[in-house]
């Protein structure tokens, strides 16, 4: 094997030593890592977020499997893996036994690497990498297999990767969409969130890093950014997602406003302020119906509950019987769970009484309000 960078041949298979290989800084799975990062932040993200676990466990068990080569490219003498950054991190965890001890000091995340033999450690040696001559190259088969295809990014990763991509300036975003096979608008979509996303940062209304899950649900933001109710409250004209987005698309009138929103999907950890949208169906669709409401905004804002706000705008009739289906839920749930009760605390007694009257008095004016519109129909 010879360790010669520059005689490494561009575009074939061959077999490296492991030990030439670096893990890619640029990578869309770190975009929440600083420019600064170390391996030590890397390998802990990846572990994070990745299910770098579970390939551990496949690694201890079968090896490396040597069967899709890692995508490399030469940067100041280095192999720069493209593709394949999890497999390497990987690797490095069971040929490095004191990076598990830096990840754990400087992350305070245990990293368990289970036992190896020494057969299956021999796997790990030399990898098969196919060698590109730039990242541009490269970006194609990566866009695919982690946009599309089986492989996926989370929607993050996949909308910076297709940005960055773009904003490289010779290739449009239809083109990047043709050549990954997106048929359904979704680099489009989620390359205008991200304009909106940075907009958002820029002018410092919400920081990705403030929200409260710890994980981020950048498809939340860019679905909602397809409905009509949301383009409205920020003013977006409904041709604002092109395939030729601009940055900074909301007018700075609005600028606030994005703030609210993107507050409401996401909380603030600084401010202690859940989200209102935990899931999204239905949330992101409720929330767009406020929103397009003077009385339920009002109400959102003011009681920062986006039940209390979407039942403000319903009708009466539908209000109350969302509210009957509710109840009849939980007193079901409570009737189940009865076992639970051992008899000893008798207020919970006096709550039961009181569900009780409640019910009665629904009820018998149920019952008069049908007899009542019986004889209205005669």
């Amino acid at each position: 094997m010879n360790d010669d960078t520059s005689a490494l041949p561009l575009n074939e298979v061959t077999r490296v030593s492991a030990e030439r290989l670096v893990l890619d800084r640029k990578n869309p799975r770190l975009i929440e890592l600083k420019g600064d990062a170390t391996d030590v932040d890397i390998i802990a993200q990846l572990y994070r977020a990745d299910d770098l676990g579970e390939l551990l466990q496949s690694m201890a068990a079968n090896g490396y499997l040597d069967i899709e080569p890692l995508v490399v490219w030469e940067e100041n003498g280095d192999l720069v893996v493209l593709e394949g950054n999890r497999r390497l991190a990987a690797i490095r965890l069971f040929r490095e036994p004191d990076l598990v001890d830096r990840v754990f000091d400087h992350d305070r995340i245990k990293v368990t690497v289970p036992v190896i033999s020494d057969q299956h450690r021999s796997t790990l040696d030399t990898v098969s990498v196919y060698r590109v001559a730039s990242r541009e190259e490269a970006r194609s088969f990566i866009g695919f297999k982690h946009i599309n295809g089986a492989a996926k990014w989370e929607s993050y990763a996949k909308a910076k990767f297709a940005a960055d991509w773009y904003r490289e300036g010779d290739t449009t975003l239809k083109e990047i969409a043709d050549q990954i096979g997106d048929k359904h608008d979704t680099v489009k979509r989620m390359v205008s969130a991200i304009f909106v996303l940075e907009q958002a940062q820029d002018v410092e209304v919400f920081e990705v890093d403030d929200r409260v899950s710890p994980r981020f649900n950048f498809s939340h933001l860019y679905t909602a950014l397809a409905r009509a109710p949301y383009m409205r409250f920020l003013g977006l004209d409904a041709s604002w997602a092109t395939y030729d987005p601009s940055p900074a698309p909301v007018p700075k009138e609005k600028v606030q406003q994005l703030g609210e929103v993107l507050r409401w999907i996401y909380g603030s950890k600084q401010d202690a302020v859940e989200p209102v949208v935990q899931s999204q169906n239905p949330h992101i669709k409720q929330l767009g119906e406020v929103l397009a409401n003077a009385d339920g905004l009002t109400a959102l804002r003011t009681t920062g509950s986006l039940t209390d706000a979407y039942g403000s705008i319903q009708p009466a009739d539908q209000r109350f019987s969302a509210a009957l289906f509710r109840a009849r839920s939980e007193v079901r749930e409570a009737a189940n769970s009865l076992r639970g009760f051992d008899g000893k605390d008798t207020s919970l007694v006096d709550i039961a009484e009181d569900i009780r009257e409640t019910a009665e008095t629904i009820h018998d004016r149920m019952k008069k309000k049908v007899r009542e519109a019986a004889v209205d129909s005669e």
